[in-house]
């Protein structure tokens, strides 16, 4: 009997552009998860895999729209506040822009409006803010759910759904292949966090610790989550040069991790080998 396979997109911004390489070489293998679970970005690039676009339909589009600062400003001056009174909802808050209108403003059109319309399942985190704990959606209303999902605390609004205010994904679960876990027989995680790096050994700014230390707590939760369960397959593509934010530098994320498609062709192949094997009593 064929394994079913599950897949867990980690969160990570701009460094979840090499999710893209992964999704590429699953298409590649003929590998169609029965389930997937995505975080912040990851729960972007598992929307669009759900929602059955090819690992090059993915790329494509996200070349096409961040491959030129023109067309990125274009998308962000749609993104923008439809009138003065939302712009200054809940006082003036220029650096806190809203995920809502800027992921309409990105998604491809392939990603439906429900879960219910989506060809796999699909789990998507956030974290509950006051409630001081995990949201998962698998139903209903997706847009919003991915929105919450990529809500980055400083940098994007919180999103209100459910009478719960909801931040990025990325805060409680990094990289959620435990919600998959017993969905599928075979479970691939990608853990696109990074983490911070003395390459130029300048002194980082407060924006730059910000950023930094999230990941270093998400690297903890994650080594927690590996002590008490793993995935069958875990693949970390080298992304920690990046930092989160790092859109418009999509051809040297890609180029830099172009790698990982072949990693994760040796790593299915030993995954099946292993679970074709019979078993020792």
């Amino acid at each position: 009997m064929t394994p079913r396979f599950g897949i867990a997109f980690g969160g990570g911004g701009a460094r979840g552009l090499a999710h893209i390489h992964v999704i590429e070489a699953l298409d590649e293998l003929g590998v169609r998860p029965v389930a997937i679970a995505g975080s912040s970005i990851g729960a972007i690039m598992g929307a669009g895999m759900a929602a059955g676009m090819s690992g090059r339909d993915i790329h494509d589009h996200a070349r096409s729209i961040l491959g030129t600062r023109a067309q990125v400003a274009t998308r962000m001056w749609r993104a923008r506040p439809g009138t003065f009174a939302e712009a200054m909802e809940g006082g003036l808050r220029v650096s806190q822009f809203n995920v809502e209108r800027i992921l309409k403003a990105f998604l491809p059109e392939a990603v439906p409006e429900t879960f219910e319309e989506l060809e796999i399942p699909l789990k998507v985190t956030a974290t509950d803010f006051f409630g001081h704990k995990l949201a998962v959606f698998s139903e209903g209303e997706l847009h919003s759910a991915l929105a919450a999902s990529a809500a980055i605390p400083a940098v994007f609004r919180p999103v209100a759904r459910g009478g719960r205010m909801l931040i990025d994904g990325g805060i409680y679960n990094p990289v959620p292949f435990d919600l998959i876990e017993h969905d599928a027989d075979i479970t691939i995680a990608i853990d696109v966090v990074g983490a911070p790096t003395e390459e130029e050994r300048k002194r980082p700014t407060s924006v730059d610790l910000m950023f930094g230390a999230t990941q270093l707590m998400m690297q903890s939760i994650i080594a927690n989550k590996l002590q008490q369960c793993r995935p069958d397959i875990l693949i970390r593509p080298p992304v920690s040069r990046f930092r989160v934010l790092d859109f418009l530098k999509i051809d040297a994320v890609m180029a830099e991790t172009a790698a990982v498609k072949d990693e994760v062709k040796r790593a299915v192949e030993a995954a099946l080998e292993s679970h074709y094997q019979p078993k020792r009593h």
